[in-house]
């Protein structure tokens, strides 16, 4: 007891010693705008000189002092932005049928896409799409099991090779070669989860990553199959009623149509009792098994399921490039859907749309500074991890497990 008033009497005394305001200007002035403006600038140093990093030094440290005092009424701010939301809510805009109409009038939007604009952007938008078709199916494994899987790009590429393999060697068409690709797929994701669930978290991720290699390396050295490092050319891309979809319109309404049947049926098996036996897993495994769940199982569901979608945006890719090659299918590519879900939100569909969107899109708006723009992804991701860790559009509380 004696000591609690001890701690308490030190308190106040502390308390009355200090100036009004002095804790603000102390903490407004520390040392961590310094240190993240410094690590920037010394990043930055290598590209453009010793003069454009001092003026980025400058720059970065007013701007993250200037943000750091308007933080200080971020509780106005939501309070206003709450206030905003009611009134709109209150106007019925988010009502069932009005979600409905927006959710049509947007998907016909996107249909008529094509033929407002130019062929450059339906190029990166069907890239957008079979990226989507791929985080979503990463998404079934990390954020609905919360299972780290950082070689999914391996599925990706047994998809996009098995379907080149069998056009170019076998003469099968787009149809006639999806069901074998997308089962190879699958079957690839059942088998390599039975000896790799025996891992948990950090050994998990290591083993996939070694998955991931192990398949690239096979692609790169295997000529006869798939001609190594030359890669597989001459793939015809998809039919439908005699019309080659090889003209950049028609794919990208093709990718769109697999999209909106990728969201569907994901959204489906998430609602399903499937799905919620992925997220008890996810938050927590020895209470799931407790209470019936068979958790090896479902994790093996989560792998097969996962590496489906896979399979399915490697024969899209392999039909739109009409070449593959194992350059396409590198570990950074592995990083790069990671990152798509991390960005949008663990588990939240809308958003691992947007953080696959946003990191298509992102490159390609900043084309004409190529050596800043991963600098610049890496930097808000960065940023991203401290201020919102559960992601654009995530729930709170989501978090990987092994």
């Amino acid at each position: 007891m004696a000591r609690l008033n001890w701690k308490r009497f030190k308190d106040e005394r502390k308390n009355m010693n200090t100036v009004p305001g002095e804790k603000k200007k102390e903490k407004f002035f520390g040392i961590k705008p310094l240190v993240v403006a410094l690590w920037f600038a010394l990043l930055f140093l290598p590209f453009n000189g010793l003069r454009a990093a001092i003026i980025l030094f400058a720059v970065l440290l007013i701007s993250i002092i200037f943000f750091k005092f308007l933080f200080s009424y971020k509780k106005i701010v939501i309070e206003g932005l709450q206030t905003f939301h009611n009134k709109i809510r209150a106007t019925g805009l988010f009502s069932a049928p009005s979600v409905h109409i927006i959710r049509s009038l947007s998907i016909i939007f996107l249909f008529i896409l094509p033929f407002i604009t130019t062929d450059y952007l339906i190029d990166v938008a069907i890239l957008a799409g079979i990226y989507i078709i791929l985080a979503l199916g990463l998404n079934i494994i990390v954020g609905f099991a919360g299972l780290l899987n950082l070689g999914f790009v391996a599925f990706y590429a047994i998809g996009a090779y098995s379907y080149a393999i069998m056009n170019t060697k076998f003469g099968l068409d787009f149809w006639s070669a999806l069901p074998f690709s997308i089962g190879l797929t699958t079957v690839s994701g059942f088998f390599l989860a039975i000896p790799a669930l025996r891992l948990r978290g950090d050994y998990l991720a290591i083993v996939t990553l070694g998955f991931g290699e192990i398949v690239r390396l096979i692609l790169n050295n295997w000529d006869s199959v798939t001609m190594g490092p030359n890669g597989i050319p001459g793939i015809a891309p998809p039919v439908i009623m005699s019309v080659s979809l090889g003209k950049l319109s028609y794919y990208y309404c093709f990718v769109l149509s697999l999209v909106i049947l990728t969201v569907f049926v994901t959204r489906r098996v998430y609602s399903s009792r499937i799905g919620r036996a992925w997220v008890a897993i996810r938050e927590d495994e020895i209470a799931s098994s407790a209470m019936g769940i068979n958790t090896t199982m479902y994790k093996l569901y989560s792998f097969a399921f996962g590496a489906f979608w896979a399979g399915l945006a490697g024969a899209l890719f392999a039909g739109k490039m009409q070449f593959v090659s194992p350059e396409s299918f590198t570990f950074m590519e592995s990083v790069l859907i990671v990152s798509m879900v991390i960005l949008g939100g663990l588990g939240s569909i809308p958003g691992v749309i947007l953080g696959a969107t946003i990191l298509v899109i992102l490159p390609e708006i900043l084309r004409e500074v190529q050596l800043y723009r991963m600098l610049a992804l890496g930097g808000g991701l960065v940023l991203l991890m401290i201020f919102r860790p559960q992601g654009l559009l995530g729930g709170k509380g989501v978090s990987l497990r092994g």
